[in-house]
This record gives C-alpha cells, structure tokens and sequence, in this order.
C-alpha cells in the first residue's frame, strides 16, 4: 500500500475505535484486508484472558445493514461455524448501529498468486475441503449465495481452509437457522421478491486481483423493452450469439413445466408483443458475484436452492483446472449466460432452462465442449509477464476466446493481440527444458484423470435439479484416496 492508502485505513481504525469504543481495551487492530460493500475486515491482535496474544479477523459492518440481516449472519456462524471448514464466531461488539463480528484469524494465500503453482493433488483436496464446507452448511439449511476464491481461505502450508462471508445467505424451506426463515423471500403475486435481498455491487477484497476483462464484442443480449413506446426502440442483434430469457406466463406452476406456446414472437425485431407487455415483471433473489452466478440466477428463477452453491464450486473448479481465473467475466448477466453457452453449448442451456421455467431463445447453434480439451488447452498455453498489466490481461482474455470459440484447443492463437511469434505466449512443450518437465510431472497435470472432468461436468450442470450435491461430490471417484 502506498503512504496515502495507509494513512486512510489508520483514519478508518481510529473511526471504528470511536464507534465502537469496547474495542479499545482487548484488540490492537494492525491493518485493514478486506473491503465489500457492506463490510470491512481488518486484522487485529487480541489479549486472552490467559494474557497470550491471539490473531483475529474483524469484520465491521456498515451502519445501514438489516438488523435482521446481521443476526442472521451471526447465527449461521455461531450455529454452523466452527467446524468442518466453516469459519465460526468467537465475539461480537456492538454499540448503537455499529456491530463488529469477531473471528478467528487464519493466514492464507491469495488465490491468483498460487493459482500456477499448485499441483494437482493440491486442486484436489482444496476441492475435497471446500465440498466438505458446502456440504456442512447445506445439511443446516442454509445457501451460501456467494461460493468464491475469495470467500474460502487457504493456509496452503499448514493445509487448513475456512468458508467465510455469511452475509448473502439464504435459507432453503427446511432451514436450521431460525432467522433464515424470516428472511426467506416471500411470495408476492406468485413471483418471488425479497425487501432484504442485496446484490453485491463495486466489491473489494485486497486478498485478491482484480478481475480479467474479456472484451468479447462477438456476445451480446437482447432484452425485452420495459417500456410501450417502442418506435424509436431497437432491439440489438449480434451474427453470433444473442439470448433472450423470458420468464413463465402462469408463475404459480410449478417451476418443472415450461410451456412452449408462450414464447414471445417480438425476439430480435422493433416491436414489443403482447406476451411481453403482458409479462409480470420477474422479482427473484439474484445475490452473488458476476461470474460465479448459477444459470437459474442469471435467468431469475424463483426456487433457488443450494445447488446454486455448487455451480459456483464448478466454477472454482474449472478455473484450477484450466489455469484461469476470473474464468467469466460478463458486463451483464445475459452476456454472462451468452459466455456459459460457449462452454456448455447451446442446446443443453435452452433444455435446462425449460426445466427451472425459463425460456432462452439462441440466434445460433453452439455446441458444448470438451472439458478436458478446453482445460488441457488454456493450460497449456502460458502468457508470460513481460509487458504491463493491461497488455497481460488482454492476451489472457484473448487467448481465453480463442480456445473457448474453438474445439480443438491445441493451438497457438492467431490474432492481433496474441501471435505464433509473440514472445508474450508460448505453448508449455516449447519451453520445457528437463527440469520444467519434472516440475510439471510433479505437479501432476500431465495425467489428470477422467473423474476429474466427470466431476467438473456434473457441478457445471445447466439443470440445478441434477446438479451433484456436495454429500454426492465428496464420494466421487475423483476423491477415493480420502477420508
């Protein structure tokens, strides 16, 4: 950090001693390490009543949060934390509308720093780990929302991990934790809608980079017109790809059933049918952030479930797999679905979506693809850091398209960014020499198994309905070596 950042987070504590003046006497808060919208997290050492020294995480929450909201989060903390690497709550302060959660402190890496380094057998257990979380706090009821990088902590040396940020979540109709079912969103005219439902909006963590822009021109969404007046509307349409969701004309019904006959005929032209005008606006929780949204999010379907969880561990993943993260990176969520479609293909996301309710209409055929062969070729190519930063993240992003527009994947990308003769990418087998070749050995990544990709395939199930579970994920072949 720069003396001019440093000085505004030594304000800042001084800010929240002043509000919250119980503080003072038992932490010694040393450095801000996260920062959301709706919170800030600083690191602070405690003196125990033993008169030893012990790390902690404080999290203050922003004055305008849900009272209900906060001992919601409280409760999923103290009821499921604490155990199978869920984070639990040691303290919590308040004074007035200041609250401040006190948790324990675990020292860990940042994800895109290590991302290149880890081995194989390394992916597997932080994903053994992270399934176990899931799975712990889905047999209590309660949906994450916000499944990231960034929100499961990895202390790589002392192999120890923790879910945190219980502030999205949600509770399933069967949920343990009683204030979860108070902020279940409640039916309004047979849609859902939410008053303390919140999106995650300008989001900061200094544990992680900021994201890759993909600039993918060739994606683009139509949507439907909010508006009557539609004479000087126009509808954007793309040669590529452009989808349209619409939402299910009799909301009561249950969300297994889509019928046909109520797909709208204004798609892609300078009118708005009646079908749309008609349409009920789609209320539904859509909480999360942009690349880790399930499908059933992106396209608003109103019975969400924890399955949403485990797209985001897909997703998670897929970015070990294939050596790239952020892996999406979409401007808006119907772009975001448009870049889902060039992996899972089009066909498979229109008959997924007619099972959650949902209608996506696509302008051209896509078909899914081969996930060991996308993997194995993103991997395979490596962009070197030899230019500034925005030079590097535009030849990731391009290389990323490239592979993904392309099935084959092994390839050296022809564009203007990114060349055969450009010193900035090099395919892995050009620049391995005996040692680099043992160290890729080690690693493993020369004989990934099926089952991993088998894995990765039923987590990035289009269909929430037979999406694995995590209890399903961490009996799967991949994981028959642990316990």
């Amino acid at each position: 950090m720069s003396s001019g950042d440093n000085s505004g987070v030594a304000k800042e504590i001084e800010k929240l001693y002043a509000a919250v003046p119980q503080l003072h006497n038992i932490f010694y808060i040393k450095s801000k390490i996260g920062e959301g919208t709706f919170s800030s997290v600083y690191f602070a050492i405690g003196r125990l009543r033993s008169g030893e020294d012990a790390k902690f995480a404080l999290k203050h929450l922003i004055p305008t949060s849900h009272p209900t909201r906060i001992a919601a989060e409280l409760q999923c903390l103290s009821v499921a934390g604490g155990e199978d690497n869920v984070m639990g709550v040691k303290y919590c302060f308040r004074n007035k509308d200041h609250v401040v959660i006190v948790m324990p402190y675990l020292e860990h890496e940042c994800f895109a720093d290590i991302l290149h380094s880890l081995s194989f057998e390394e992916t597997k257990e932080y994903m053994f780990n992270l399934l176990k979380a899931l799975r712990h706090i889905h047999s209590f009821g309660i949906v994450h929302r916000d499944v990231k990088p960034s929100n499961f902590l990895f202390n790589r040396s002392l192999k120890k991990f923790a879910l945190v940020d219980f502030g999205l979540a949600q509770g399933t109709s069967d949920t343990k934790i009683d204030l979860l079912k108070v902020l279940q969103p409640k039916k309004q005219d047979g849609l859902v809608g939410s008053s303390t439902q919140r999106s995650v909006f300008g989001e900061r963590n200094f544990n992680v980079h900021s994201a890759v822009t993909i600039d993918n021109t060739t994606l683009k969404a139509a949507k439907p017109s909010k508006t009557i007046d539609v004479t000087t509307r126009k509808l954007a349409t793309r040669k590529t790809v452009s989808t349209k969701s619409t939402s299910s004309a009799v909301p009561k019904k249950a969300a297994s059933t889509c019928q046909t006959s109520l797909t709208c005929d204004c798609y892609a032209k300078d009118q708005v049918c009646n079908i749309c005008l008609a349409r009920t606006r789609q209320v539904a929780p859509r909480a999360g952030t942009p690349g880790f949204r399930a499908p059933e999010v992106l396209t608003k379907c109103p019975h969400q479930t924890t399955a949403i969880d485990m797209w985001s561990a897909g997703i998670i993943f897929l970015s070990l797999l294939s050596g790239r993260y952020h892996f999406f990176n979409a401007a808006d969520d119907m772009n975001a679905l448009a870049q889902i479609m060039t992996i899972r293909g089009s066909k498979e996301t229109i008959q997924a979506s007619k099972c959650f309710g949902k209608s996506v209409l696509c302008s051209k055929e896509l078909p899914s693809k081969d996930l060991r062969t996308l993997c194995e070729g993103l991997r395979s190519a490596i962009v070197l850091p030899n230019g500034n930063q925005h030079d590097i993240q535009k030849q990731r992003a391009a290389l990323q398209m490239r592979i993904m527009e392309n099935q084959d994947g092994w390839f050296l990308p022809e564009s203007p960014d990114i060349t055969p003769d450009s010193p900035a990418v090099v395919r892995s087998s050009c620049v391995s020499t005996p040692d680099n070749m043992e160290q890729s050995n080690h690693n493993g990544w020369d004989r990934v198994p099926n089952e991993a990709y088998h894995l990765l395939d039923r987590l990035l199930d289009m269909n929430p309905a037979t999406r694995i579970t995590a209890e399903e994920a961490l009996i799967h072949p991949l994981f028959k070596n642990m316990r």
